[in-house]
């Protein structure tokens, strides 16, 4: 039953007077000698709001600003949880061909062809020229070699093989990518033809790493294909060759530490997608040619329909997703595709992007080998968790990921760091980001920092999604790592990490709450604890998770384990678990009633959960029950009350986000809760007042109340808008006389304080406010 349900019997109204002797007996911050406390002559009991100011987090820091979580929760919110689950449309298969195959022995047999004419004849139909084409022809021409670096599905093939064909009559072969140019010959090449070579990144090392590979691994397992090897003396070498037989090579190869050394070289040049609505347009105009003239603005018109461009979830589409896209639009404008088999088509190439990223990443299974596209695989995680956030916290995060993943794969010979690898221009484009300028807010203050962003909405949902769902093995390593990272007291570390934490335990919450929630609810660190409460409240969004949190914060909340009790005390200050506000605000009473008034253990979390309760952006009903509370008569929930209003005196609104927006209190980020409350919700002024005013006359509670009046009064002395507002609340918190001596003697320490006094101006208007008769 809900505390708004009972029957208070002989309690004050909840709109009364405090008590009289609550209100007269005895100066603010002494034992009172009637209801509220002990004799005179009897020992003090420890008094509660002796810390009232103490964070839920210790000394460990603060919770952050609303910003970091806001942005946490936008860059995982693309759809419901339970919409990523291990699917993928007919484009989101990805084959390999040998990728997988162990070969013995030798090298394979050299195997090349020649590019059919209908392929050379379809490129010149749909190509566009890459910025920098003309750079590359001219390199071509004259080193015989070029090396076009890029992402795969940028359109690099397409530039070699229009490249060349252009260069030597259409005249085209492609090459065995099994092996490298140190090993072809001038028998395999073709007298004024044109040669395409394309590398995976796991196939070539650079000739002077001199890494082993012998027939067989240290643990009796089978020969793996040595890697091709890639420097300017082997191009040295291969233009030669091509020289003899007038011809022309391009080699395509993929981002990383190989392709950057070769970009400051001879032959090396990056090959950037063209524009995206470039290739869509002419890839329509081939599909529909035939059909009216208008068909291709149609489709084209479509393309950038919101409902399209919210399904893809990407910035900028690449050439190879933009003639997939030309497919589909083309299939709907024939009637083969309706609406939602297009939306489920587009939502599929995020899933594709993310599929193609992981498959096969520790191949060839073997550290030193995997271990570059494990530091890709891990990079690309740790973008997903901190999206938008500093880059050097995503990259520091995602060499800790790295490490896990390789103790994973070989537990006996645990991986280093790479000390000048990849550059920082260059990494970001492993994981289709971009390094851009932005904000982190820190909640009192807001710093500039260089920011890591996906270039699409969707793509750290479908990371994570891939990751979680497609490979088992890899759950552990990223649950240690997102555990580690919740144990971090920086906020703009721990809110990312456990709020990806709840997103992975609404995917699957019998995993998740072992591996992720259950090791850091029961630790000594109150930040750690404050982090499994914010995973498990982002879990709770999931209505069909919603019971299970629900049934854990129960048996948490009646275990005589402090850090568990806690755990719940502070996870329904997010308000999802239980459901709604009310549900949350009858758990946080349930435990508190059953405490000691003076457990401020208890009173701590719970107070801080009714705050945050009070900042979620509907804070009528809590105002209500707080005022229930008070007139229910016990003191451990007229405790509860006294510290919820402190702490909406001292604590700034951005410090109570919760896991949903609340637009209107965005203004007053950095001002304390009460002036928010009071700027965004005028018609509650008496009641928050009124609830103010009862704290300050009870002794108990006086002083600390009166210490953060004095906080907020100072704060208000700064700020304008709230010096008006706050001038606003005095006289509904000076009713009596004794109110008004309180306030004004509480002004004078503040102007007359040496070290910070109140400007005098600010403090006159609030002399002026307490005034006789000011209230009515």
């Amino acid at each position: 039953m809900s505390d708004d349900d009972l029957d208070h019997g002989g309690g004050a109204a909840p709109d009364a007077e405090p008590k009289a002797d609550e209100a007269q007996g005895g100066t603010p911050g002494t034992p009172s000698t009637t209801g509220d406390g002990p004799s005179g002559d009897a020992a003090r009991e420890p008094n509660p709001f002796d810390r009232a100011d103490r964070s839920p987090l210790g000394g460990a820091g603060t919770t952050g600003g609303a910003g970091t979580a806001r942005a946490a929760r936008r860059s995982l919110g693309q759809g419901s949880p339970g919409d990523h689950r291990t699917a993928a449309g007919r484009d989101a298969h990805v084959h390999y061909g040998d990728r997988y195959e162990l070969l013995l022995g030798d090298r394979p047999h050299f195997v090349q062809g020649a590019v059919p004419a209908e392929t050379l004849d379809h490129l010149d139909d749909v190509y566009c020229e890459t910025d920098g084409y003309q750079r590359m022809k001219d390199r071509l021409r004259s080193h015989r070699v070029l090396v076009l670096c890029g992402e795969p599905g940028s359109g690099r093939t397409a530039t070699a093989l229009a490249l060349l064909a252009e260069q030597t009559g259409r005249r085209v072969h492609r090459l065995d990518p099994r092996h490298g140019v140190d090993e072809i010959t001038a028998d395999a090449l073709h007298e004024k033809a044109g040669h395409l070579l394309e590398h995976r990144p796991d196939d070539v090392v650079r000739a002077e790493d001199g890494r082993r590979h012998g027939r067989g691994g240290e643990r009796g397992e089978p020969a793996r294909r040595p890697p091709v090897r890639l420097s300017e003396l082997h191009l040295d070498r291969f233009a030669d060759l091509l020289r003899g037989v007038d011809g022309y090579a391009v080699v395509v190869l993929g981002n990383g530490d190989l392709a950057d050394r070769l970009l400051r070289g001879r032959y090396g040049m990056y090959c950037a997608p063209p524009p995206a609505a470039d290739v869509l347009h002419r890839h329509l105009r081939l599909l529909l040619r035939g059909a009216p003239e208008e068909a291709t603005a149609e489709a084209r018109a479509l393309a950038v329909r919101a409902d399209v461009v919210d399904a893809l979830g990407l910035e900028e589409l690449r050439p190879r997703e933009a003639a997939q896209l030309a497919d589909h639009l083309a299939g709907h404008r024939r009637g083969t595709l309706t609406d939602e088999q297009l939306l489920a088509e587009c939502a599929s190439f995020v899933r594709a992007q993310a599929r193609d990223w992981f498959a096969g990443a520790d191949r060839p299974g073997t550290l030193p080998e995997a271990l570059p596209l494990l530091n890709a695989a891990a990079f690309r995680i740790a973008v997903a968790v901190f999206d938008g956030s500093a880059y050097s916290i995503a990259t520091e995060a995602a060499e800790l990921l790295a490490w896990e993943l390789a103790v994973t794969l070989d537990p006996e010979h645990p991986a280093g760091r790479r000390l000048f690898g990849t550059h920082a221009e260059h990494r970001p484009v492993l994981a289709r980001s971009v390094l851009e300028d932005g904000e982190l807010d820190l909640g009192r203050a807001k710093v500039p920092v260089r920011a890591v962003r996906f270039q699409g909405t969707a793509l750290a949902t479908a990371v994570l999604a891939e990751v979680w769902h497609g490979y088992h093995n890899v759950r552990g390593p990223v649950a240690r790592w997102l555990r580690g990272l919740c144990d971090d007291p920086r906020p703009e570390v721990w809110v990312r990490a456990s709020i990806a934490a709840g997103v992975l335990c609404s995917w699957d919450w019998i995993h998740g709450y072992h591996e992720l929630v259950a090791p850091l609810a029961g630790t000594d660190d109150p930040v750690a604890r404050m982090a499994a409460a914010t995973a498990l409240a982002e879990a709770a969004r999931d209505p069909e998770v919603r019971p299970a949190v629900a049934a854990t914060l129960k048996d948490w909340a009646a275990s005589d384990d402090p850090q568990l009790r806690d755990t719940a005390l502070l996870t329904h200050g997010y308000e999802y678990a239980a459901g709604g506000l009310r549900g949350s605000l009858d758990a946080v009473a349930r435990v508190v009633r059953e405490q000691e008034p003076t457990d401020f253990d208890v009173l701590v979390p719970a107070s801080f959960s009714v705050t945050r309760l009070l900042a979620s952006g509907d804070p009528d009903p809590v105002l209500r029950r707080m005022r229930r509370w008070l007139a229910d008569g016990r003191q451990n929930l007229a405790n509860l009350v006294h510290l919820t209003v402190i702490r909406s005196l001292t604590t700034r609104t951005t410090y109570l986000w919760g896991l949903r927006d609340v637009p209107e209190l965005d203004e007053h980020a950095a001002r304390p809760l009460m002036v928010a409350l009071l700027a965004t919700r005028p018609d509650l002024a008496p009641v928050l007042g009124g609830l103010l005013r009862h704290s300050l006359v009870t002794a108990r509670a006086g002083e600390a109340a009166l210490d953060g009046l004095g906080s907020l009064l100072r704060r208000a002395a700064k700020d304008p808008t709230a010096l008006d507002l706050v001038c606003g609340l005095l006289p509904l918190i000076s009713v009596e006389r004794r109110d008004r001596d309180r306030l004004r003697g509480l002004l004078n320490d503040l102007v007359r304080d040496r070290d910070r006094p109140l400007d005098k101006s600010a403090a006159r208007r609030m002399w002026d406010a307490v005034a006789e008769g000011a209230h009515r």
